[in-house]
């Protein structure tokens, strides 16, 4: 299965969650590269977050990063 720059660019967002609390989100703000901007909204369209900048993970959204981040720590260099 080829995986897609959009795709890639989504999981680079959830992986700037704090899964440690759920009082902290983020904002992505317009100045940031068109690739984040266009990825948060993609992810805000699919639920798994509370606003088209960023905002909360929704409960989804948690899964969905909670996944993403152990996958990047299992994948990461040593």
């Amino acid at each position: 299965m080829p995986i897609s720059t959009d795709f890639v660019e989504e999981l680079k967002i959830l992986a700037l969650f704090n899964l440690s609390t759920s009082q902290e989100g983020i904002k992505v703000h317009h100045t940031a590269a068109e690739d984040a901007i266009a990825a948060t909204e993609r992810l805000y369209h699919k639920g798994l977050v509370t606003q088209v900048d960023g905002g909360y993970l929704t409960g989804l959204g948690r899964d969905a990063a909670e996944h993403t981040q152990a996958l990047l720590g299992i994948l990461k260099d040593q």
